[in-house]
Order: C-alpha cells, then sequence, then structure tokens
C-alpha cells in the first residue's frame, strides 16, 4: 500500500479522484483532470514552483515508477494521462529553456565536452548546503535535509535508468557501468536506495517512499520531475545524459561534508555509511559521466549536443533553487519543510 497523498490544487484533486478508479476507454474525470490541468496552463504560470501542478506532474510519473499512488496499471498510457503529463511538460521544459543560458558551447568531441561540464560544475555558485550541514546545522535542520531527498534519493538511478535502451555504443557501456554501482552491483543490501534507506530509518524515519511528499515544495518535487521527464522522452536522451554528468561532478566533495555533519551531531555509521559511500564512488563515476556517458554521446550524435549541456545546466539551476529554497529557510529561522516533520524516534 502507499501513502495517502494529500492535493495542493484542482488539477492535482482531480487526478487523484480519477487515479482511484479503473482506467477505461472514456473516463469523465480524467477528461475533467486534463480539462482543468489546460485551464491552469492557460494562467501563464510558474511550472517549476506550482504545488498543484508538480505534483500532477509526480502523480502522473509514478504510473511509471510504481510505488507512489495506488492506481489501475492501465493508466500509465491512457490517451488523456498521457495527453495531461505531456501539456505539464511542455511548459515545464518551454520555462527551462528560457531561464537557461547555455553559453558558449564546446566542441562536439569527448574531451571538449568533458573539460567543459567539469568547468561549469566548479564554477556553479549554487547555495552551499554541504558546508552549512558539516558546520551549523541543527539535528532539526539534517533531518529536514533527509527528507528533501528521500523524493529522489528513495528512488535513486531510476530516473537515469530509462535513458540506457535509448542510447548505444560508448555512452550506453557508460551509462550501464555507474547504474551497476548505483544498484549495489549485484547486491541488493548495496543498492545506493536501501542504504540511504537505512539512513532515515537511523535518523528515526520512515523510509516508506511517499512518507514525506506532503511536506516537501514544489521545487524539490521539480527537482525529480525534471529528471523523470529528461528520462522518460527519448527526444531528450541528451539532456539526461547531460543531467547525470553534472549530477555526479556536483557529488563527491558535498557527500564527504554531508557525512562530516552527521557525525558533528552525534550519528554513527548507519546514518553516514551512505554518504561515505558516495565519496568514493562518484569520484570515479563524474569521469565515467563526463568523458564517456556525455562526451562519448556528443561525439557520436553531435546533433545532441545541445541539450547535453542544456541537461547539465538545468541540473544545476534546479538543483540551486532547491538548495536555495533550503538555505533560506533555515537562515531566517524556518522550516524547508511545507509542514514540520513527525520523527518516530
Amino acid at each position: 500500500m502507499t501513502v495517502p497523498i494529500t492535493p495542493r490544487g484542482p488539477v492535482s484533486e482531480q487526478l487523484l479522484t480519477a487515479l482511484a478508479q479503473s482506467a477505461t476507454p472514456d473516463s469523465p474525470d480524467m477528461e475533467l483532470a486534463l480539462e482543468l490541468t489546460l485551464q491552469s496552463l492557460d494562467r501563464d504560470l510558474d511550472v517549476i514552483t506550482d504545488e498543484d501542478l508538480q505534483l500532477a506532474l509526480l502523480l502522473s510519473y509514478g504510473l511509471s515508477y510504481g510505488g507512489i499512488v495506488d492506481a489501475d496499471d492501465r493508466w500509465e498510457w491512457h490517451p488523456s494521462q498521457v495527453t495531461l503529463r505531456t501539456a505539464i511538460e511542455e511548459r515545464f521544459e518551454e520555462q527551462l529553456r528560457e531561464r537557461i543560458d547555455l553559453g558558449e558551447l564546446p566542441a562536439p568531441e569527448a574531451e571538449a565536452v568533458a573539460s567543459y561540464l567539469f568547468a561549469v560544475t566548479s564554477e556553479d555558485e549554487g547555495p552551499r548546503i554541504s558546508r552549512y550541514l558539516a558546520k551549523k546545522a541543527t539535528k532539526e535542520q539534517a533531518i529536514e535535509f533527509v527528507i528533501q531527498r528521500s523524493i529522489y534519493t528513495l528512488k535513486e538511478a531510476d530516473p537515469h535508468s530509462w535513458a540506457i535502451p535509448r542510447l548505444t555504443g560508448r555512452a550506453k557501456a557508460a551509462l550501464v557501468e555507474v547504474q551497476s554501482d548505483e544498484y549495489g552491483g549485484g547486491r541488493p543490501d548495496r543498492m545506493h536506495a536501501a542504504i540511504f534507506a537505512q539512513t532515515m530509518r537511523g535518523l528515526g524515519l520512515d523510509d516508506s517512499y511517499g512518507t514525506y511528499i506532503d511536506r516537501v515544495p514544489a521545487v524539490t518535487l521539480a527537482s525529480f520531475n525534471m529528471m523523470s521527464m529528461f528520462g522518460l522522452n527519448r527526444r531528450l536522451r541528451g539532456a539526461i545524459a547531460g543531467h547525470l554528468a553534472a549530477f555526479e561532478m556536483t557529488s563527491s566533495i558535498p557527500n564527504r561534508l554531508y557525512g562530516n555533519g552527521f557525525r558533528r551531531l552525534g550519528y554513527g555509521t548507519e546514518v553516514t555509511d551512505y554518504y561515505d559511500e558516495h565519496v568514493e564512488a562518484d569520484a570515479v563515476h563524474e569521469q565515467i559521466a563526463g568523458r564517456d556517458l556525455a562526451g562519448g554521446l556528443a561525439a557520436e550524435h553531435p546533433e545532441l549536443l545541445t541539450d547535453i549541456i542544456f541537461g547539465a545546466r538545468a541540473c544545476l539551476y534546479i538543483d540551486g533553487l532547491a538548495g536555495r529554497h533550503i538555505l533560506d529557510s533555515w537562515q531566517a529561522g524556518r522550516s524547508s519543510l511545507r509542514e514540520p516533520a513527525v520523527v518516530l524516534a
């Protein structure tokens, strides 16, 4: 059983109503959800921070992932449901492309692309939550951080895995190599999502997927939704490759600081294992993702270069927004969650 989800507006409320029923060719409730979606999009709102539409998008993607909402599996490819999803996606992608400056593109060569990505990720001036958590965060803030990250991390690697059948050659081999590590190299207990679940339990949190969806803001949902959008759309395979490269390149050092922060707060290996695992693993992954995945894809398909860079820049942009929300909230003395979390222990 999945955790009940509270709607955040007319679109998500109607979508939940439709998904609670059996999927049929003619579904008035799903048609109404689509109509309400189009009406909402007509208001020219900011999809990235819209609570209602980001939750609706998460629910839609949840039909492909499973474990987010209890629903008839036939809803996944129901025409009206897919039309609802793509309508939100189109505006989401449009707004991302409007806001992200790609700058001067590198040559479509593996080393040039890798060098470019290493440069832009090292120059990124996004909020430094890792430093704050390492030195200043309270236990309550550290727990909030884990709750915010749980929306993606309990399904870690899954959004990027959608790209495996969409790639070929060097890029495909590189992605499989990275994902193999993410999934524990054949050991279920070492899957990164499983190690993160252990971290949650160590903090007294419920590791059931969806427990904290109601508590996290739209920008947190947008981070996961963007990965899903890139991974589930073949035309955006360049973007998901670039996203993973930037994601891995900005992981190793922050995870070392996260681990240090939890140790400072008195937690042991049951909490820090996840972060310590990523210090070494992601130092290797960033090389593979930058040169062989993103760089190899650009060399094989130069026409995807723009999207590769877009995906990397989008990763930095959205994760920067999410991080800034958390850090600004803490520095202002308030919770970064929509409502305080209930800790089990």
